[in-house]
């Protein structure tokens, strides 16, 4: 048999300058708009303060483990997502490109939605809604058609915010991973804390703040014995974290070999639900003073989304004290966490492309940002764009994140039993030890819940139909948007990677296989020319296999139960950490994490 080249030496990867940087840079994805406008109204609906129990445990045994999870893929692996799945497994390549192709939809049209918090930045100072916050926002704002359809005809002044949100999206990326994400991260996530405490101090002295948290926070304990509140929160957690569409299998290949992963993710973590807590104290407070200003109760003006943000906003900021401060910080809050977002977003994208091209960075950015901006003005920045938007987001949300993350877990677990593997690896540099109830919440808890949401949205969606929208503009810009990205990642996962692209650098980590998709592999009898590793380490035979001998069907088994699988020889292990050689040993490998 042919023996494939064992892979040339990786170019230095650009890097995180430091931890810090890493987790801001983290939380900065994490912190992102919904944490504002949606875990307030979340958590009021269902059940208040008795809410922050199935919260909680949703952080714990989904949110947490899933996180740690895709630190692993991507610090093992050090690639964007598609080649990191690539180099765990090629069978696994299309999750990365389906994970990539999510991003991409949500980019086009979430750069749209920062514009709008642009513009509301600059109106606070004059308070340009008038009388008529909701009025203004669809009719002067947006000029929001009354058809649903796809048009053309632009609003300028949404057409340009959005524009200069894209420039400055432009500008970041190409600084760089350390020089323009970290520093950008290193600068507006302290600010964008400082700020909003700020809203959240002025709230609390506003008239009517102790009825609006009273309402947030009193617990209606018989909503717990309700299936959908615990739904609801383990749907906010997965959400707000920035799992699921390749965020954080991109941001944790940038770190340094030896960071603690465990430990950032439980900073990342809690830091993102210390700011929803935060938010939900800020908001309701507010919404507690309109209440009051308008002789109603709390629950007649509690709303989320961009209804809260655009809408109810406008309103308390044209009743309250220190009204235009308000404004001013809320809109520069609601920029600054949808910049860091977009960010993280686009940077999927952009990584992608530069290890499939084999581009340098500026080249790839440019490639990746100028269309994606270019839809996006197209598409969202017309009088039709706010119904797009709405749908786009709802199916690539329900039925795209939530539908890649159940099936790369399922698949991880039980397709390529990768848990032990990327357990080792996150022990291997972490103070903060994961064991069996990691990989037992990972391939257990979280397959159920997630399989739940996506089979209680979908007969759901099926059944009701999604809102008083057109089917066919449903089906096209819904279930076709849905569809399409798993049929393109598919499509991409079968295109060869050119011999100038990353595919072609020795991976840092050998694949892994599995003992029963890759029997005949592991047992001589096919060839491995898809990996350019020299060594392969099979978690469920517990042993360590060289290609060569592994090809040529000599390799030992030297695992507990592994008897039976080949001719008896003498094991390899590698000793290289950076070179991929391996040299005969003396006695099989015992360690749990790969050797090199």
């Amino acid at each position: 048999m042919t023996q494939s080249p064992p892979g040339r030496a990786a170019a230095p990867r650009e890097a995180f300058s430091s931890r810090t940087v890493f987790i801001l840079a983290a939380i900065g994805s994490a912190v992102g708009l919904g944490n504002i406008w949606r875990f307030p109204y979340i958590a009021y609906e269902n059940g208040g303060g008795a809410f922050l129990i199935p919260y909680l445990v949703a952080l714990l045994t989904a949110g947490l483990p899933l996180l740690m999870l895709e630190y692993g893929v991507g610090h093992r692996f050090r690639a964007s997502a598609p080649l990191a799945f690539r180099r765990l497994h090629p069978k696994t390549e299309w999750i990365g490109w389906w994970q990539m192709g999510i991003s991409f939809v949500i980019a086009v049209y979430y750069a749209v939605i920062l514009g709008y918090a642009m513009l509301y930045t600059i109106f606070s100072f004059s308070k340009a809604w008038g009388d008529d916050p909701a009025t203004y926002f669809l009719s002067d704002v947006l000029q929001s058609s009354e058809q649903i359809t796809v048009g053309f005809d632009f609003v300028p002044t949404v057409l340009f915010a959005t524009a200069i949100a894209w420039v400055a999206l432009l500008v970041v990326l190409l600084l760089g991973v350390q020089k323009g994400i970290g520093r950008v991260n290193l600068v507006l996530i302290p600010l964008l804390v400082l700020m909003f405490l700020s809203i959240v101090i002025i709230a609390l002295t506003l008239p009517g703040a102790t009825d609006g948290l009273n309402a947030f926070f009193t617990p209606n304990w018989a909503a717990l014995a309700d299936s959908s509140v615990w739904v609801a929160a383990y749907g906010q957690i997965f959400f707000s974290l920035s799992v699921g569409f390749g965020i954080m299998i991109t941001y944790s290949s940038y770190l340094k070999p030896k960071t603690d992963l465990t430990s950032s993710g439980l900073v990342v973590g809690f830091g993102n639900s210390s700011f929803e807590l935060l938010a939900g104290i800020g908001v309701f407070a507010a919404l507690g003073f309109m209440a009051g200003a308008a002789g109603t109760s709390v629950d007649e003006v509690a709303t989320s989304g961009i209804g809260l943000a655009f809408i109810a906003f406008p309103t308390i900021i044209s009743q309250a004290p220190f009204g235009t401060l308000i404004g001013v910080l809320f809109f520069a809050t609601l920029t600054f966490a949808g910049f860091t977002s977009l960010v993280s977003i686009v940077e999927v994208v952009v990584a992608a492309a530069q290890d499939k091209l084999g581009l340098r960075r500026r080249s790839a950015v440019l490639l990746v940002v100028l269309p994606m901006a270019l839809i996006s003005l197209a598409l969202f920045t017309t009088t039709t764009g706010l119904n797009l938007l709405d749908v786009t987001d709802n199916f690539v949300n329900q039925f795209g994140i939530v539908a890649a993350a159940l099936v790369s877990v399922m698949l991880l677990t039980a397709g390529f039993s990768a848990l032990p593997t990327l357990r080792d690896h996150l022990n291997s540099v972490s103070s903060f030890k994961l064991g069996r109830v990691w990989m037992v919440v990972v391939g257990g808890v979280t397959p159920i819940v997630l399989g739940y949401i996506l089979i209680n949205t979908l007969t759901t969606t099926l059944a009701e139909g999604y809102g008083d929208m057109p089917a066919w503009f449903v089906n096209t810009f819904g279930w076709g948007t849905a569809v399409g990205l798993v049929i393109i990642a598919l499509l991409l996962s079968r295109l060869p990677w050119p011999a100038s692209s990353a595919a072609s650098d020795l991976s840092p980590s050998p694949a892994i296989l599995d003992a029963f998709v890759d029997r005949n592999r592991i047992r001589g009898d096919q060839p491995l020319s898809r990996w350019s590793d020299t060594a392969l380490r099979t978690p469920a035979l517990d042993q360590d296999f060289s290609y060569r001998t592994v090809e040529q069907g000599t390799a030992a088994p030297s695992g507990k139960h592994a008897a039976g699988t080949a001719t008896p020889a003498a094991p390899w292990t590698s000793t290289g950490s950076d070179t991929g050689s391996s040299v005969p040993s003396a006695t099989p490998s015992t360690s749990e994490e790969d050797p090199r």
